[in-house]
């Protein structure tokens, strides 16, 4: 193994591990003892109707965002870069877990409202997100155009990873099928400080994904948008600027595409994809 590629996968390691072990640290931290007003606030009904915590975010931000503080082989531009974008969207997700409202759903719902003067919580996730995003992509970017188009696909996959949390363990599936790769591309390519970075936000999902899986707990807005961040940003380091116009015209589309369709129900009628969905989950309540 060349010794760029043994660097990458020793970053990767390492980011992975510290990933994995802090969110582990927070969410035992976070779960333990908590005041019944402080774990109601926490807690929301899943797609059975039982209670359920979204502490699971908080747990991930943490993790990740010590990750990328920690992780060996992230110049620094590019570990602020991480922080800007994990911790951000994370701290935007948890208003919108706390304080949000379904009055308006969707991104079409929040926008539309928002012409009409009313400013929702997902308005000022949406636009926050949009922000951190722009924040984290400058610092990585060349030029005006290469921020605009990097900070929208961050930010645009922030918002993507949060429509998938809608079943045990999806998002955090998509998250790890999508950086898997990116991951494994940034070390054939001899790119350590890509391959930390895909590391760290892996390490903490699958951390977490045995209490996804077993419904105690959901990553929520704060989990869900900075896993997409923190993805987005991996990729928009590692891909040229073609790919990195396909990636901003995937997320939209797929965007788009949630306004008009369901997910679950796109999911549930392909056997390969209901068969990857179920996969570690309790079986689905009988009709």
């Amino acid at each position: 193994m060349p010794a760029t590629q043994a660097r990458g996968l020793l970053y990767a390691i390492a980011g992975a591990a510290i990933g994995a072990a802090a969110a582990r640290v927070a969410y035992a931290a976070f779960t333990r003892n908590k005041p019944a007003d402080l774990s109601g606030r926490w807690t929301r009904k899943n797609h059975r109707g039982e209670p359920i915590t979204l502490l699971e975010g908080p747990a991930f931000v943490a993790g990740a965002s010590t990750a990328a503080a920690l992780t060996p082989g992230l110049p620094g531009r590019l570990r602020l870069a991480a922080l800007v974008a994990g911790a951000g969207s994370g701290a935007l997700g948890a208003y919108d877990d706390l304080y949000g409202t379904t009055s308006s759903k969707g991104f079409k719902g929040h926008l539309t409202a928002l012409a009409r003067g009313e400013v929702t919580s997902g308005a000022v996730k949406i636009l926050g997100i949009g922000a951190t995003g722009l924040g984290a992509a400058a610092l990585v970017s060349q030029g005006p155009v290469d921020t605009l188009v990097n900070g929208a696909a961050i930010a645009g996959a922030a918002n993507l990873a949060n429509l998938f949390d809608l079943r045990p363990g999806r998002a955090i599936k998509v998250g790890l099928l999508t950086g898997g790769p990116l991951l494994a591309a940034a070390l054939f390519r001899d790119s350590p400080a890509a391959a930390a970075l895909a590391a760290v936000p892996l390490g903490a999902a699958a951390a977490l994904l045995p209490e996804d899986l077993g419904e105690r707990a959901m990553l929520g807005d704060a989990g869900a948008n900075s896993l997409g961040a923190l993805l987005g940003l991996a990729a928009v380091t590692k891909l040229g600027r073609p790919g990195r116009y396909v990636l901003l015209g995937t997320v939209v589309a797929l965007t788009a595409a949630a306004e008009k369709v369901s997910f679950t129900k796109v999911i549930a009628g392909n056997p390969v994809l209901n068969r990857l969905d179920m996969l570690g989950r309790r079986p689905v309540d009988p009709v």
